[in-house]
């Protein structure tokens, strides 16, 4: 599944309804393939912002923010001509000579590197004939019809066929087809007996008797663009949808210049049979480079000049009949049109203005001068009060930037509003269906937001420690949300993730899916999903180095691998086991209408699936062949032995092939059974090169017009194919046979059961507009595969979901209020648009409770951006959080610490804020209190009005002992000139110890545990860092190991490192049964995982009598003999158990003695002078061992100390001297404090990266 990067809107912007026609020569320019050399020619004009505004469908990722947008199937696109024919690689010179024809030959169609894989395989075929022609076409087998062709590397002439172009004379050049007839519908046409070939066409000539068999031939025209021969790209647009008129611009491109310097415009009024030229109606001197069409009204056109002549627009409202020019002030770099009015559009301009019009581009008005390229959306039906209602993201004067919307014709300051009050990251913005998405950065993290039908936004959950690095929505049909997010340990794959109906909380559907990078950048996510059937989804995952091809039949919730064909082409078995051997298939779909993508299917033809892939044990991009599967992915069969690009015509009722390859071609291949047989037909008399194939708008699609060239130098052929005559009759009752949908035998489907009708085999008839594929549906009882795990559970190897270690499914929602109910997950959700009934629906249903009401517990403050610094005279927001509550039922003060102080009866009126306005300079202290009938929390925030340091980092140990000095230390990055205010807050004192040094020592005399916080000013910049230190009268220490499987999922964050820590100690405790307050475990920042366990006194211990160390003993015994007999274990994640060791350390330096190392003698005299300084510290400060510590106060001594925790460099099993680095470069490593404004309570606030706790500072 690709989609371009970006978010895209509901409605195109800048959609031109043109398709450009590329001439490949190999060279890839920017995001198109063009002619000529890649070293002198640069990108062709293009809306590089409108032109990639499209809408998201449900197979197309978007990431978060976007970047370029990728155009998607089924949308116009550019098609140009390739030098040497086809889309391969041609030889120019050859070009010159070509033969007359090349007999029998069948190369197929070549098709632009853009739109197979966005360039990841070559589009070079092997020369194989389709599958089973089996007689049927001139009754060889399979590969017997091909010869060698006439093209470099056939062993034949290397010459393409010589071009022919025809001409008519008078004022408007009007052009007769080449071939007689065509277009005659299917009941006028020839008759084919039933089962059996057509073997009539109304082509010129009756067809040569090639190998002893009439050669059967479709209706077909052929029209050359007379005088364009020189216009390397081309513009189509065909209405459709019972509309005969075709419209191509041709142009001529001039990569020197970067400009169009010549323009053609065609029109046809009879399906492509005839075509006039329209120079004169539109100025013969004009240069035209864009083409539109109105979404909701095909008959108006509108054209764009080239803005290097002139900026104006030329509109027509008779389907390009006759056209009106009018004059622009401004260029134009995208359209959007409302997707009901047909006059109202949206401009982007080049200076990044936005300017509306509601009379189809006869006058334009200013909107907005600052608007982000892409970031504008019309309103949605249903949704938005008002229908010109739009949505922007705007920049305001000081750079920042915010989500707005207003009407087109009242856009003024006063009448916009803002939807999101806080400013938004650029390019975040996305308005799509019934949800709004926005991105905020704080504190170097991206918080994603949420509104669903316009609701306030909430933040989006995504698994606690999941911490995306890039996000991209898949899709939002069906009231869901697919996203894609890449992970912080990922590279190269995405996990794919689904929501809940509002877009909220979302969980793990499939780890590690394949990603690539498109022609301009854009991220692709290997995911396909099958059209006609919803739920099915294919996904390409890496596994150990390999990519294999998975499928599921309920959106996520079970995948499975794809079975291989059981034979192959020539009927031979296939020997491909599970799971060491399946099918494979590449996943992208045709960003050019003109080819058919490596994976198609259609809303008409549910069930049938065509791809290209391989059989093996992982997918590949040389080994390709075709494949087709009748039953939605259940069972595959081979139809090419290379890779084919196939249509569907009829509603799906017929397939059409070519061949994927850069030779000319001539014929084609139609099946009528799915693809188990194949009829070969020429199309042409003389073999094209091909640029390109259109199949009529619409689901009938039973004519297609081919482009090419016998030549590069030629003019632009077309060829119009008529399928009406290879239909016998219209389809009746008896010509279709009943299939029933299954996931492997299983009748129930995302709980329905459903029966569709399908034509029989080898029936040439046409269904008809009124034909319905669908004749039962009905529910399923539940199962189990109808629920996915709910938010913040894991499904685990016995298939239940079981909470995940960071989630506790006893919290309420704050917006339970006392005597209201509230539902409680039972750990399953049933999977969105699954119609199941009854079953186990009540078993897995979360359950109605009442609110039991809730104290307030953890209450937060904070400013909107994040900081503890404002300036005086300003604005300034404060968002008070709490954790657990009633919001309904709890009172809110919040003090400024100014002697204004706000009160109010519950959190309705804060949702969005408190502002305040500081008169006065200095360090204020804010302090919000929540209070109601079951209990009260308090949050305070010290507030400086202004003051800039960018790192602070506290240097504090874990542990220290009652009565002693502990030395603190903040530590600054970068250093900074000048002075530096310390602020050191003890508790909860509303009065700090200010120094002008970074270190302060201080005597603790309660026991328990002690928060410090420092607080650094330096010029406007405020930073803070706050640390817990537990303090006893004495304790003992331990460092731990862990298995290395741990590192793995270690994302070294202080929030994991704490909730790591609460499990090692739940472990041990329920080992060894040791009281919970006697043991602290700090897991220490950095790989390899290690921590330090503290074996603290029994609370009653000191309050009976004076302990001391000896206490502690038969504690440490007990741990001792769990750790050493790895009884001390915890489940991470279903399937990952972690180990907990015992840390042996050896004091022993070792030295590299590698040959090729002059260094040794050094080595081992730092290793001498480090050994030397651990016996001197050791000694001064009279410490024990640091890895079998004990600690306690000493009464008589006269020296006070502050023990802290061992570093992590101190827990390595070995430790190298060339390992140790000085203070000022650890500092660089792991030094990344968070700016104040992230604080949580006051207590257990912590840095976002932090310095390995050592002993005393």
């Amino acid at each position: 599944m690709e989609r371009g990067t970006g978010w895209y809107p509901a409605c195109r912007a800048a959609r031109p309804a043109w398709t450009w026609l590329l001439l490949f020569t190999g060279c890839l320019t920017g995001a198109e393939i063009t002619c000529g050399t890649c070293s002198a020619a640069p990108p062709a004009p293009s809306l590089s912002s409108s032109r990639e505004k499209e809408p998201l469908q449900p197979r197309g990722p978007l990431p978060w923010p976007g970047s370029r947008a990728r155009r998607s199937a089924g949308d116009d696109a550019l098609l140009q001509k390739k030098p040497g024919g086809g889309w391969g690689v041609g030889d120019r010179d050859a070009a010159e000579e070509p033969p007359v024809v090349l007999l029998d030959e069948d190369p197929g169609l070549g098709w632009a590197g853009a739109a197979v894989g966005a360039g990841q395989r070559s589009a070079v075929a092997r020369g194989s004939a389709p599958a089973a022609a089996r007689g049927r076409a001139e009754g060889l087998p399979p590969g017997a019809a091909e010869e060698g062709g006439g093209w470099p590397g056939t062993g034949s002439s290397s010459h393409p066929p010589r071009p022919r172009a025809r001409r008519s004379s008078g004022g408007r050049r009007r052009f007769a087809p080449d071939h007689g007839g065509g277009g005659a519908p299917w009941a006028e046409g020839p008759k084919a007996p039933r089962g059996a070939p057509a073997k009539g066409s109304r082509e010129e000539g009756k067809g040569a008797k090639l190998r002893g068999g009439e050669e059967l031939r479709l209706s077909s025209t052929t029209c050359a663009l007379s005088g364009d021969s020189a216009h390397n790209q081309a513009m189509v647009h065909w209405s459709g949808h019972n509309s005969s008129v075709i419209l191509i611009l041709t142009k001529l491109y001039d990569f020197n210049l970067g400009s169009v310097t010549e323009s053609s415009l065609w029109r046809s009024t009879d399906y492509g049979t005839t075509y006039e030229k329209l120079n004169d109606k539109v100025g013969l001197k004009t240069v035209l480079s864009y083409l539109y069409v109105s979404p909701t009204n095909k008959r108006k056109i509108m054209l764009l000049s080239d803005p290097e002549i002139e900026s104006s627009i030329l509109i027509s409202s008779d389907e390009g009949a006759t056209y009106q020019k009018y004059r622009l002030n401004f260029y134009i770099q995208s359209l959007l049109f409302h997707p009901k009015q047909e006059d109202w559009i949206l401009a982007y301009s080049l200076d990044q203005k936005l300017y509306s019009s509601m009379d189809f581009g006869r006058r334009w008005q200013l909107m907005h001068e600052r608007i982000t390229p892409n970031r504008f959306y019309w309103s949605v039906t249903g949704l938005d009060k008002e229908p010109d209602l739009v949505h922007m993201e705007a920049r305001t004067a000081d750079g920042h930037v915010h989500y707005i919307t207003c009407r087109i014709q009242e856009c003024s300051e006063t009448t916009r509003s803002g939807p999101f009050l806080r400013s938004i990251d650029t390019n975040s913005l996305v308005v799509q269906d019934e949800y709004v998405f926005i991105q905020v950065t704080a504190g170097g993290r991206a918080n994603y937001y949420v509104s669903y039908k316009r609701e306030p936004f909430a933040q989006i959950k995504l698994p606690k420690y999941s911490l995306p690095k890039d996000m991209h929505i898949i899709s939002t049909d069906e009231n869901q949300v697919f996203a894609a997010v890449q992970e912080w340990n990922q590279n190269d794959t995405y996990n794919l993730y689904i929501s809940d109906t509002r877009g909220v909380y979302f969980t793990l559907a499939l780890e590690n899916v394949k990603s690539s990078r498109g022609l301009e950048g854009n991220i692709i996510i290997d995911l396909y999903e099958v059209a006609g059937i919803k739920g099915i989804f294919l996904a390409n995952k890496k596994i150990e180095d390999q990519i294999k091809t998975f499928i599921t039949y309920n959106k996520g919730r079970d995948w499975r691998l794809l079975q291989a064909p059981d034979t192959d082409l020539r009927g031979d078995p296939v020997h491909c086991q599970l799971p060491f051997c399946s099918l494979h298939l590449h996943l992208q779909i045709s960003e050019n209408p003109y080819t058919s993508g490596s994976i198609s299917s259609k809303e008409t033809a549910p069930g049938l699936v065509v791809a290209t892939g391989n059989i093996g044990s992982e997918l590949s991009y040389t080994d390709i062949s075709t494949f087709i599967s009748s039953d939605a992915g259940n069972s595959w069969r081979q139809i090419f032995e290379e890779e084919y690009n196939v249509w569907y015509l009829d509603w799906g009722g017929a397939l059409v092939a070519m061949k994927h390859t850069s030779m000319p071609i001539r014929h084609l291949w139609v099946s009528f059974d799915e693809g188990r047989s194949w009829i070969k037909y020429a199309f042409t008399s003389t073999p094209l090169f091909v640029d390109g194939s259109l199949v009529e708008p619409g689901v009938e699609t039973q004519l297609m017009t081919i482009f090419g060239h016998f030549s590069l130098r030629s003019e632009w052929q077309l060829v119009k194919v008529d399928y009406k005559s290879i239909f016998s009759k219209r389809c009746n009752k008896e010509d279709y046979q009943t299939w029933h949908l299954h996931n492997q035998g299983e009748p129930c489907v995302m709980g329905e059961r459903k029966i569709y009708k399908k034509r029989k085999p080898g029936i040439q008839c046409a269904l008809g507009r009124d034909y319905s594929r669908t004749i039962v549906s009905e529910p399923c009882v539940c199962a189990e595969w109808d629920f996915e795990c709910d938010y913040g559970y894991e499904r685990h190897s016995t298939n239940q979901c079981i909470p995940a270690f960071w989630f506790n499914p006893s919290s309420l929602s704050k917006d339970c209020s006392l005597g209201q109910s509230y539902l409680n997950s039972t750990g399953y959700r049933r999977i969105v648009s699954n119609n199941c009934t009854d079953g186990l629906r009540e078993k897995y249903a979360a359950k109605v409770e009442q609110c039991p009401g809730k104290a307030p517990r953890g209450l937060h403050i904070l400013t909107t951006d994040g900081k503890l610094v404002a300036q005086q005279g300003h604005n300034t927001t404060f968002i008070i959080l709490m954790e657990e509550g009633d919001l309904q039922r709890t009172n809110i003060q919040l003090d400024f610490g100014d002697g204004i102080a706000m009160s109010y009866a519950n959190f309705s009126p804060i949702e969005d804020g408190i502002r305040h306005v500081y008169k006065n300079a200095g360090i204020f202290q804010v302090t919000a209190y929540a209070e109601n009938s079951l209990g009260s929390d308090t949050a305070v925030l010290f507030l400086h009005v202004v003051c800039p340091v960018e790192h602070v980092h506290l240097n504090a140990p874990f542990v220290a002992i009652r009565n002693k000095e502990v030395n603190l230390t903040a530590v600054v990055w970068p250093s900074q000139p000048g002075t530096v205010i310390y602020f050191w807050w003890f508790g909860n004192s509303s009065k700090p110890l200010i120094t002008l040094e970074s270190s302060v020592s201080y005597i603790f005399t309660t026991e328990g545990m002690n928060t410090i916080t420092v607080q650094v000013s330096a010029g406007s910049a405020l930073l803070q860092d706050t640390k817990d230190i537990a303090i006893h009268e004495y304790f003992q220490s331990q460092l731990l190991s862990f298995s290395p499987n741990l590192d793995y999922h270690n994302p070294d964050i202080p929030e994991w490192r704490q909730d790591i820590s609460k499990v090692i100690k739940r472990a041990l405790v329920q080992v060894t049964g040791i009281p919970n307050e006697q043991i602290l475990v700090a897991v220490f920042p950095g790989l390899p995982t290690s921590a330090e366990l503290f074996i603290l006194p029994h609370k009653n211990t000191t309050e009976r009598r004076k302990g001391h160390e000896g206490d502690l003993e038969p504690v440490v015994e007990i741990l001792f003999n769990a750790l050493n007999q790895n009884l001390v274990q915890f489940e991470l994640k279903p399937g990952i158990e972690v180990i907990t060791y015992v840390t042996q350390l050896t004091l022993a330096p070792l030295v590299d003695s590698s040959a090729g190392h002059s260094s040794s003698a050094m080595l081992m005299l730092l290793s001498v002078v480090f050994v030397g300084l651990a016996v001197f510290l050791i000694y001064k400060f009279k410490r024990k061992i640091p890895w079998v510590n004990i600690y306690a106060q000493v009464q008589h001594d006269k020296e006070q100390e502050m023990i802290g925790s061992v570093s992590q460099s101190e827990s390595a099993p070995k430790i190298t001297v060339n390992e140790f680095t000085d203070p000022e470069e650890l500092m660089d490593k792991e030094l990344d404090t968070r700016v104040i404004g992230g604080i949580s309570t006051i207590a257990n606030s912590e840095s976002t990266k932090e310095i390995p706790n050592c002993t005393s500072v």
